[in-house]
């Protein structure tokens, strides 16, 4: 952790929603005049896509069934805790980008499946924000939890998680609901050891939970809406936070623990602009008197 220069780290898995809420924390950022680095967590795998396949097969034949991007060793996770290191200590660091279509291999003029060359941040940053699979990882090797000044992490209840990806990976990237099927078994192993320890590590938890029937996710042909869902917040800490407010300025929410608040899935973006706001100005400001 940085008063100086501060790091925000927004954590899930596959198909959770994440890019959802990097908009939500983007809009926050560009009506209070925050400047940011953005870094993804895609940027920091340890293969291609060419050389991940082969690294599959590698896998495969040595019986090693659930090797996958969740897994630790599919990341550079050591990389990235020298980032988030060298920008607490001097707001500097690096980051390239995965590029995962040929839209972006446009923007980034990087083929499909590459990564773009490592490029040093913009000078004059108020705080690194982090978007992706691995942000709050305490393991062996690394301590990345210790290092972020905000830590969330988005957590859809499994079978809606797996009805995002399903739809996704299918309607953006042309994938079979058997192939999605596959890379969801295969990824279980390191979804359970790799993926869900760090919802322990993070600050606040949110977690979208259909109210509509969702008991088999693999013939879903529609992923719940935010009117068919709840969202349930979880604040490690709740010392500080004003519930009472909250549940006064978002309808139709109540507390169902002494740090859990039920909000309409409606509300969510509202809830997260009321909520991180106030974290966010406090964290800019107090880097400024460091």
């Amino acid at each position: 952790m940085s008063k100086k220069h501060p790091i925000i780290s927004v954590t899930g898995s596959s198909g959770a929603g994440t890019t959802t809420v990097k908009s939500t924390f983007d809009q926050i950022f560009r009506r209070e005049g925050i400047k940011t680095v953005s870094i993804e967590g895609d940027a920091f795998h340890r293969y291609d896509r060419a050389a991940m396949k082969a690294e599959l097969t590698n896998r495969y034949a040595a019986g090693d069934m659930g090797f996958s991007h969740f897994s630790y060793d599919a990341n550079e996770l050591e990389k990235l805790e020298e980032v988030f290191r060298s920008y607490g200590n001097t707001g500097k660091g690096e980051t390239r980008h995965y590029v995962h279509d040929e839209d972006e291999a446009k923007r980034w003029g990087s083929a499909p499946g590459t990564f773009t060359n490592w490029a040093p941040f913009e000078d004059g940053s108020d705080l690194l924000f982090y978007e992706g699979l691995h942000g709050a990882v305490v393991n062996t090797d690394v301590n990345l939890a210790k290092l972020a000044d905000l830590k969330v992490g988005v957590v859809p209840v499994i079978n809606l998680e797996w009805i995002q990806k399903i739809h996704r990976d299918s309607s953006k990237r042309g994938y079979t609901t058997e192939a999605v099927t596959d890379t969801i078994l295969r990824r279980m192993h390191a979804y359970v050891h790799c993926i869900c320890p760090q919802f322990s590590e993070t600050d606040i938890n949110f977690q979208r939970v259909p109210v509509v029937d969702t008991s088999n996710p693999f013939i879903a042909r529609w992923i719940p809406t935010a009117d068919e869902s709840l969202v349930v917040i979880r604040f490690k800490n709740p010392r500080g936070i004003d519930f009472p407010y909250l549940m006064s300025m978002i309808h139709d929410s109540w507390m169902t623990r002494a740090n859990s608040l039920v909000i309409p899935g409606g509300k969510m973006d509202l809830a997260m602009q009321l909520i991180f706001t106030p974290m966010i100005l406090r964290l800019v400001s107090e880097s400024k008197r460091a």
